[in-house]
């Protein structure tokens, strides 16, 4: 996938990212070629606004997986950068990538927010990576709010990632808390 990036003048220096900031500086800027079509992402190559593809999910993997974030957790920020994108995105043409890097990504984050373990990055977001081989299966352990804020961001979106629903309705039907405490959760727009 480098090779994919490497015909473009690079924009943004995947070798210079030192933190988690960095990387969400940067998916800022896939975010602003996936909406205008132009920009150093979308340079050298014809890129049609609102459109993600292979190129644009390439810049998200090599950058949420670059050497210095590797081993941490995908923070808050950079899922919602991630979900700014899927935003952005009304077109794809990556044969369905994005959508399983994001979902891994999102699950990524709330399974680490609530204290449960999680594979360095470029294993859990591999895309030959089950995202059941290492993602919460049960609500024990979940952190509620993390569940609300997930459900906050996907509630009314146009468009809906199946794969992170479907992980976060069987976590919600897991939870042994009381349903008054999932207001936010239950309306996921299914």
């Amino acid at each position: 996938m480098l090779s994919d990036l490497s015909a473009v003048v690079a924009p943004i220096d995947i070798f210079a990212i030192a933190s988690r900031k960095d990387v969400v500086a940067a998916l800022a800027k896939v975010r602003n070629g996936v909406i205008t079509g132009e920009g150093p992402t979308a340079g050298g190559r014809v890129h049609f606004s609102r459109m993600l593809d292979s190129t644009d999910t390439s810049w998200c993997v090599h950058l949420l997986t670059a050497a210095a974030v590797d081993n941490q957790p995908v923070s808050r920020e950079e899922a919602e950068a991630l979900f700014e994108i899927n935003d952005a995105a009304t077109e794809r043409s990556d044969d369905g990538r994005f959508d399983d890097l994001f979902a891994k990504a999102i699950v990524h984050h709330a399974a680490s927010a609530s204290g449960l373990p999680v594979p360095a990055r470029r294993i859990a977001l591999a895309p030959d990576t089950d995202i059941e081989s290492w993602a919460p299966t049960r609500a024990v352990g979940v952190n509620i709010e993390v569940l609300e804020w997930i459900a906050n961001q996907m509630r009314g979106k146009r468009r809906s990632n199946r794969q992170l629903m479907a992980l976060v309705a069987s976590l919600i039907g897991a939870a042994t808390l009381p349903l008054a405490h999932l207001p936010n959760v239950l309306d996921l727009g299914m």
